[in-house]
C-alpha cells in the first residue's frame, strides 16, 4: 500500500515543483515590481529630504540597519508570514480581507459598519498608490540620464509622459503577451541590483555592521533632531508590500513567499548596503547613489533596464487598480463599468477603460505638478501606511476569529503590527503639506465615490420595497384574475431573490399579458472570489408558471448570466437563454430630503452613466426589453 502511494504521489509532487518555478518567476515579475524599484529613491531619500540626517559612517550604518530590520519586520514578519495567510478562497486584498471579517460580525450593527468603512478607505488609498507610483517611478528612473548627460536635464518631465502615455495606451491589449517579459526582466533587475550592490560592498566592508540592530536603536541618539518624521522616508522601502496580499490569487503563497526570499530580498539588502558603502566612501554620490554604484559604462544599460522595471512596476499597480474595480462593483461599492477580459485562459486579466483612463490623468498630473521624484516621495507613504493600518486593524477579526488563536497569543502579535503601522502613518502625515496630502485627496474623492453609491443603493432598495406587494400575494391574484398568457418564456431580472420585479408587475399592469414560462431571475455576489459549480444556482417553483431562481457568483468571477444558466441544466430544464425574453427593470431616482444635495447629484450622475444590466450580464442583444419607472428615494 505504501508503495502504490508513494509511486502516484511522486509526479504531483514534481508537477507541483515545476509550477511553483514558473510561479516564482511570474511573482517576481508581477508582485514584486513596485518594492523592487524603491532602491532608484528610497535611501538617498533619507539624507536630502530635509529630515536633518549627515553623511557619517555612523549615519548610514543606522540608516541601513533601520531599512533592513522595518523590511524584516514589516515585510517578511507582517505580509509573508501572516497577513497571507489570510486569504478569501485564495483572494487577497483589502476588500477580500474585509469581505472574510464580515462574516464573523452581525449586520445591521455599528461594528459591521466600521469593517465596510475601513474596507473602502483601504480600497481608496490604494486608489491613490496606482496614481503615484507609475510616476515616481519612472520619473526616478529616467533621471539617471541627467547623470550621463546632462543637457537633458529639462526633458525628464517631457521623457516620462510619454513612457506613461504609451503605458496606458497599451493597457487595452492586455498583459498576457508583455507579462511573459516580466519575470525575466525583473529577475534580470534584481540580479543587478544585487551585483551591483555587492561590488560596493566589497570596497567598504564596515558597512555589513548594520546587520546589528542595535545600529537602528543608536540612529536616533546620533540624530537627535530626526525624531519619528525619518520613518516618512523609511516607508518608501516598503512600498510594495500591500502587493504581496493584493496578487495572492494571481500567483499563490507559496509562489510569493519564495520570490520575497530567495530573490527580492537579498537583492534588495545587498544593494541599499552597497549604495551605503558608496557613501562612506564619497559622500559626493548623494545626489543619485544607485545610478552611481554602476562604472560608466554600465550606466546607459542600467537607465534603460531601471526605465524598464518601473514600467513593470507601474504596470502591476495598474492591474491591482483594475482588479480592486471589479471586486468594488461586484459587492456593490461601485456603479457597473465596463470590463473586458483580455485573456481567453486568465480571467484576472482585464481592461476597464474607465479605470485607465481617470488613473492617467491623475499619473500626468502628479508627474507635471510635481517634477521630481524627491518631491513626489513625500507624497507617497500617506497611501501606503494608511492601507498598513487598516490591513492590520482587521486582521485582528482574522486571528482571533477565523483562525481562532488565543487571545493572549493573537493579540500582542497584531498589536505590535499596528504599533509600527501607525509610527509610520504619522511620521507620513507630519508631510502632510508637502505633497502628502495628494493621495489623502485622492482617497477621499474615491471613499465619497463609493460611499455615495453604496448609500444610494441601499435607499433605492428601500424605496422599491415600499408599497411593493409580495409574489405570494401576485401569485395569488393571477390564480384569481388570470391574464393572457402567449407562447414563450420570459426572464424577469430581480434586484432581490425574495422581490417583485417592478418590470413584471408594469407589465401586468399596463400590457395585461404574461408568457405561459415566466423566470424571476436574481444574481447574488457572494462574498468569496469564486463559487462552486454545485451552489451556483438554486430554483423554486411558485406556481401559476412562474419559478425563481437564484444565480451566485464570486466578487472575482465574469457574471456571464446566459452562460451560467445554460450550464445549470437541472434548474432550468428546457429553457434556451438565447431564445427567451429578457425583462430589465429601469428606475430613474428621484431624490428628495435625507441625502445632502451633493450626493444627490453625485448618486443620480454615477447612476445615469452605470452600465445597464443587459451589457453587465451578457445579456443576448436583440432579445432584451427595459421597462422603467420613477422612484422616489
Amino acid at each position: 500500500m505504501s508503495s502504490l502511494v508513494s509511486t502516484e504521489s511522486a509526479p504531483a509532487m514534481n508537477a507541483a515543483r515545476k509550477v511553483s518555478t514558473g510561479l516564482v518567476v511570474a511573482a517576481v515579475g508581477v508582485v514584486l515590481g513596485d518594492i523592487g524599484t524603491s532602491p532608484l529613491y528610497a535611501f538617498k531619500e533619507i539624507f536630502i529630504g530635509g529630515y536633518g540626517v549627515t553623511v557619517s559612517p555612523d549615519s548610514i550604518r543606522g540608516v541601513l540597519s533601520l531599512l533592513l530590520w522595518s523590511m524584516i519586520w514589516v515585510v517578511s514578519v507582517k505580509y509573508v508570514m501572516l497577513v497571507t495567510r489570510a486569504d478569501n478562497q485564495g483572494e487577497g486584498g483589502v476588500l477580500s480581507l474585509m469581505a472574510l471579517a464580515r462574516r464573523y460580525v452581525k449586520p445591521g450593527t455599528r461594528r459591521r459598519g466600521l469593517l465596510v468603512t475601513l474596507g473602502l478607505l483601504g480600497a481608496a488609498l490604494l486608489y491613490g498608490d496606482s496614481m503615484i507610483t507609475p510616476a515616481v517611478s519612472v520619473l526616478s528612473s529616467i533621471e539617471g540620464l541627467e547623470l550621463a548627460y546632462p543637457h537633458l536635464d529639462d526633458k525628464v518631465v517631457p521623457i516620462s509622459v510619454v513612457i506613461i502615455l504609451g503605458l496606458f495606451t497599451l493597457q487595452r491589449f492586455g498583459t498576457e503577451r508583455i507579462g511573459k517579459l516580466f519575470g525575466p526582466v525583473m529577475l534580470l533587475w534584481f540580479l543587478t541590483l544585487g551585483v551591483l550592490g555587492l561590488i560596493n560592498i566589497l570596497k567598504a566592508p564596515a558597512v555589513l555592521e548594520a546587520v546589528n540592530p542595535w545600529w537602528a536603536l543608536t540612529f536616533f541618539h546620533h540624530n537627535p533632531g530626526v525624531g519619528i518624521t525619518v520613518f516618512s522616508a523609511v516607508t518608501l522601502v516598503l512600498t510594495g508590500a500591500e502587493a504581496l496580499y493584493a496578487d495572492l490569487g494571481h500567483f499563490g503563497r507559496p509562489a510569493i513567499i519564495r520570490a520575497w526570499t530567495w530573490v527580492a530580498m537579498p537583492a534588495l539588502i545587498l544593494n541599499y548596503f552597497g549604495q551605503g558603502a558608496l557613501l562612506t566612501i564619497n559622500g559626493d554620490a548623494l545626489r543619485n547613489p544607485f545610478f552611481l554604484m554602476a562604472p560608466d559604462w554600465l550606466l546607459l544599460p542600467l537607465v534603460i533596464l531601471a526605465s524598464m522595471a518601473t514600467v513593470i512596476a507601474s504596470q502591476a499597480v495598474i492591474t491591482a487598480a483594475f482588479s480592486l474595480t471589479q471586486q468594488a462593483v461586484r459587492l456593490g461599492y461601485l456603479p457597473r463599468l465596463r470590463i473586458r477580459h483580455t485573456s481567453n485562459h486568465a480571467m484576472s486579466q482585464i481592461y476597464m477603460p474607465a479605470v485607465n483612463w481617470t488613473v492617467m490623468v491623475g499619473v500626468l498630473l502628479l508627474i507635471t505638478l510635481f517634477q521630481s521624484s524627491a518631491r513626489l516621495a513625500a507624497a507617497y507613504g500617506v497611501a501606503v501606511t494608511g492601507t498598513m493600518v487598516i490591513t492590520s486593524c482587521l486582521m485582528v477579526l482574522i486571528v482571533l476569529k477565523h483562525w481562532r488563536w488565543p487571545i493572549w497569543c493573537g493579540l500582542p502579535l497584531v498589536l505590535a503590527f499596528l504599533v509600527v503601522d501607525v509610527a509610520l502613518f504619522y511620521a507620513n502625515l507630519t508631510k502632510f503639506f508637502h505633497g502628502g496630502a495628494v493621495p489623502v485627496v485622492i482617497a477621499i474623492v474615491v471613499f465619497i465615490t463609493m460611499d455615495t453609491w453604496r448609500r444610494g443603493r441601499m435607499r433605492l432598495e428601500r424605496a422599491q420595497q415600499d408599497g411593493e406587494p409580495s409574489m405570494d400575494e401576485l401569485i395569488h391574484a393571477l390564480k384569481q384574475h388570470p391574464p393572457a398568457r402567449i407562447k414563450g418564456c420570459a426572464i424577469y431580472l430581480c434586484g432581490r431573490f425574495n422581490g417583485t420585479p417592478s418590470a413584471l408587475r408594469q407589465n401586468l399592469e399596463f400590457n395585461k399579458v404574461l408568457h405561459e414560462q415566466v423566470l424571476l431571475l436574481t444574481v447574488i455576489t457572494d462574498e468569496v472570489p469564486h463559487v462552486p459549480a454545485d451552489r451556483r444556482c438554486e430554483a423554486r417553483y411558485l406556481g401559476s408558471g412562474v419559478s425563481r431562481l437564484v444565480l451566485h457568483f464570486g466578487f472575482m468571477e465574469c457574471t456571464d448570466v446566459p452562460l451560467a444558466l445554460k450550464e445549470c441544466h437541472s434548474c432550468v430544464a428546457g429553457i434556451d437563454p438565447d431564445k427567451a425574453s429578457w425583462f430589465v427593470g429601469r428606475e430613474v431616482p428621484l431624490c428628495q430630503n435625507g441625502i445632502l444635495h451633493w450626493q444627490q447629484w453625485l448618486f443620480q450622475l454615477m447612476f445615469r452613466n452605470a452600465r445597464s444590466p443587459a451589457r453587465a450580464f451578457n445579456l443576448p442583444s436583440g432579445r432584451v426589453v427595459e421597462i422603467g419607472g420613477q422612484v422616489m428615494l
